[in-house]
């Protein structure tokens, strides 16, 4: 969260494209390890597909444009959790987003011996 967070805060000291992406595909992948850390005994796919549909479910739900909504949004919490507006490249970024931070869980659970 703090990476993600800095990537906005901290975009003017960062190259554009880093600037532009790296706060999406850090969210998406923080959404995966909070599936993984509630579902930790399950198969990592599962976890994969389920951080793929949520990210992608919370962008097409930014086309639904009610008030109500939109007063959550505003909020700090509301558009971080949420977001703002519906842009269709944040689909790229959380699908590299999720698959970065699932090539790490793999190659890190290889590394971890059985207890």
């Amino acid at each position: 969260m703090v990476l993600g967070l800095s990537s906005r805060a901290y975009s003017e000291h960062l190259p554009r494209f880093v600037a532009s992406h790296l706060g999406d595909a850090l969210w998406a992948a923080m959404v995966y390890f909070g599936f993984r850390l509630l579902l930790g005994r399950r198969k990592l796919y599962i976890s994969f597909v389920l951080s793929l549909s949520f990210s992608f479910m919370i962008e097409f739900s930014q086309l639904y444009q009610a008030i109500w909504i939109n007063e959550v949004r505003a909020t700090i919490l509301g558009g971080l959790i949420l977001g703002k507006g519906f842009i269709w490249v944040d689909f790229i970024r959380y699908s590299l987003g999720i698959s970065g931070a699932y090539v790490l869980d793999r190659c890190c659970l290889r590394r971890i011996p059985p207890a």
